[in-house]
């Protein structure tokens, strides 16, 4: 048996919950239900919260209806000035923003390998739209599952970040979003967390933003019928 071999039997053999732990986990999960307990959220609640969180990281954000969010924010995105848009048509938003923007916006599909178009998508795509999976209230992070119809370059690469979130996808809190959506059973092989526009202070702890990815983020929250309280 190689030293390789044995390490890695007693690690396969260790208990994978020592002493105390189930404990502390008992604890910290009553901690998170009594705190949300005391203070009950609804979809409508966590949306407001999540656009206050939003504000504070410099991100852009609004909460919009069901049925007027496409228009408005087609309308926002030609008023910036945005020519080219990552947008996929393999979802119902991606089909509902597609119809809404005017002839001026061109929607592109991320259709070909990145090798193939590089340098277009980094020279003349000015934004990219993607649809989150949920979203944390307390701290304004989007959760995002990229895949190949939308990977993960297109809320990275493009100087402006657009991203959709459904008020009933929303969680409080980390907690709340790893127990209820089950990452413990198995989450999807990229799964993101992003909170605002990439920003870095690595050099003289001078704030700047757009180093590592997206400038600018704008999230629409959408709110419907099934969101009242």
């Amino acid at each position: 048996m190689t030293a390789r071999d044995s390490i890695l039997g007693r690690l396969r053999a260790a208990n994978p919950r020592a002493a105390g732990t189930a404990d502390l986990e008992r604890r910290i999960d009553a901690h998170f239900d009594a705190r949300r307990a005391a203070t009950p959220d609804s979809p409508d609640t966590l949306a407001q919260r999540m656009l206050e969180a939003l504000h504070a990281v410099r991100a852009q954000a609004w909460c919009m209806a069901a049925e007027v969010w496409p228009a408005l924010l087609a309308e926002r995105i030609a008023a910036a000035g945005v020519r080219r848009i990552l947008v996929d048509a393999a979802t119902p938003e991606g089909r509902a923003l597609r119809a809404a923007l005017p002839a001026g916006v061109e929607a592109v599909a991320f259709e070909r390998p990145l090798e193939d178009w590089k340098d277009e998508l980094f020279d003349s795509v000015d934004a990219g739209f993607t649809v989150a999976r949920s979203g944390i209230a307390a701290t304004g992070t989007l959760v995002l599952a990229p895949d190949a119809v939308t990977p993960r370059t297109v809320s990275l690469v493009p100087p402006l970040h657009i991203a959709l979130v459904h008020a009933h996808t929303l969680h409080a809190d980390l907690h709340q979003a790893l127990h209820a959506e089950r990452w413990q059973d198995g989450m999807p092989t990229n799964l993101v967390l992003a909170t605002g526009p990439s920003k870095t202070s690595d050099i003289q702890q001078t704030l700047a933003f757009g180093a590592h990815g997206p400038r600018w983020t704008w999230i629409v929250i959408v709110t419907d019928e099934r969101n009242r309280a």
